[in-house]
């Protein structure tokens, strides 16, 4: 089977899939393909599944608290199982729906996995048999994503070493479990399966939980989980992980201490990714590669004319809605649209665990090493209306902004429906608003975004409630 196309897209991911719809919107016949499922690892094994399941944690963790609300449970029992079949529904709905948007488009899709063969032609081993070499006219993206990262010397087993796809395969939670990472894969599942009864140890390597963010959220984040019994071993190096038939042992050296060993069930091991980028013929056709990343410009052009790579494989922010930003970029590229380059720092990033962590731009810490006369906003949730009215007023807001002229460095939230407040602030930072811009603009009330305005008004020195 030979075919020709505009533009032959490998990966069906939220880069390759979101890549594929804009060039069609643009003009251009476009191939994709796909070696496993429509959405990539994020709508089937990675962003969508788990959300469901932390709202099913959310929904438990509410009904815990049936006293505050004044109502009583007898007999309640939370089903993880239904909730993990509740999880594979919606990732599934999700899957159809892009799978209707490939064809609202004419987007023909291949399932098998692609390789470039020659420039300008991909090979395809067809799932069911066969092969197809499409022709690529106009470019070639590679959207492959990326994998798990294992422990040196440790693969994964899928049952006492697993990967956050295992977890999101079991149908109970382990009744113990060490989560070596402490970044926001690690942290949602410790949320997750602490709310269901689990004994939790977190083990990060570096100082704190959540070290990319900034220092006073993950300090809140750190107390907020130890007032449910997570233990965190920060500064913490795992010397080694053997596995067992009951279990899993974690030795683990924290910084300047004596060597401990952990035990549990289960190691869930979060400690980042690595690319897909292995027997694509990437380094044949000429795309330079850096420890396995494919490098780009800020066009997302490769350094072979006419290849493209977004998404997890390029190494710059392994998050969905990167990807797909990346690739709206590759595809009006390719069709000639000039497309506006992305500005990482300006990106949001999220973490859904209890409280929910939102952030984009400079830390404080950032901010004053690049020499910034930084004014920092801070604004708790503890007298915001709405927040009381929920029952969850614990974290807060802080803005970090240039002094010199008011500019919108960083955003930190930590608390309820965190990662619901960030656009605001995204738009306004992309826009290049002041913070006195935010702080003039009027939130209706009672709302948690009060909270925005609050802590703008407190960069300088002038929030109402506090």
């Amino acid at each position: 089977m030979d075919e020709q196309h505009d533009l032959v897209i490998i990966g069906g991911g939220p880069g390759g899939y979101v890549a594929a719809i804009r060039a069609a919107q643009l003009g251009l016949q476009v191939a994709l393909v796909e070696r496993e499922h429509l959405g990539g690892v994020c709508l089937n094994w990675g962003c969508i599944p788990t959300k469901a399941l932390l709202r099913n944690a959310e929904v438990v963790a509410l009904l815990g608290e049936s006293k505050t609300f004044g109502f009583s449970l007898t007999g309640f029992q939370a089903d993880y199982s239904a909730a993990v079949e509740r999880s594979r529904k919606v990732a599934d709905r999700l899957v159809k729906g892009v799978a209707a948007l490939m064809r609202k488009n004419d987007i023909r899709v291949f399932e098998g996995y692609g390789q470039i063969a020659a420039p300008g032609s991909v090979r395809v081993a067809l799932s069911d048999g066969g092969e197809a070499r499409l022709r690529a006219a106009r470019a070639i993206i590679v959207a492959s994503g990326a994998r798990a990262r294992a422990l040196p010397g440790l693969a994964f087993d899928g049952e006492r070493v697993i990967a956050a796809r295992h977890a999101l395969e079991l149908r109970q939670p382990p009744a113990s479990a060490i989560v070596v990472g402490g970044g926001p894969i690690g942290m949602e599942f410790a949320h997750v399966w602490q709310t269901y009864g689990a004994e939790v140890t977190v083990v990060e390597m570096l100082p704190r939980l959540l070290p990319l963010e900034d220092e006073e959220v993950s300090a809140e984040v750190e107390r907020a989980f130890k007032r449910r019994k997570v233990r965190a071993l920060t500064a913490a190096r795992v010397e080694g992980v053997e596995a067992a038939a009951d279990g899993v042992r974690v030795r683990v050296r924290r910084e300047g201490g004596d060597e401990e060993t952990l035990e549990a069930q289960t190691a869930l091991v979060a400690i980042g990714v690595q690319p897909n980028s292995e027997d694509l013929g990437l380094e044949e056709a000429g795309v330079s590669l850096e420890r396995g990343w494919v490098t780009v410009d800020e066009r997302m052009r490769t350094s072979a004319p006419g290849i493209y790579a977004i998404g997890d494989v390029t190494g710059k922010l392994p998050l969905a809605h990167v990807a797909s930003a990346q690739g709206m970029v590759a595809a009006e590229e390719i069709a000639g649209a000039d497309p506006q380059p992305l500005d990482y720092d300006a990106i949001p990033r999220c973490t859904y665990c209890q409280p929910q962590v939102a952030s984009l731009g400079l830390t404080e810490a950032q901010a004053r090493r690049q020499g910034h006369d930084v004014r920092v906003g801070r604004f708790p949730f503890l007298p915001n209306g709405k927040a009381l009215a929920l029952g969850d007023n614990t974290g807060f807001v802080k803005l970090v902004a240039d002094g010199s002229d008011g500019r919108l460095l960083g955003a930190h939230l930590v608390g309820p429906e965190a990662t619901e407040l960030l656009p605001e602030l995204a738009l306004a930072r992309n826009a290049g608003l002041s913070v006195e811009e935010i702080a003039r603009s009027v939130h209706a009330h009672p709302t948690l975004g009060e909270a925005l305005a609050e802590a703008a008004h407190a960069v300088f020195g002038r929030a109402i409630h506090l």
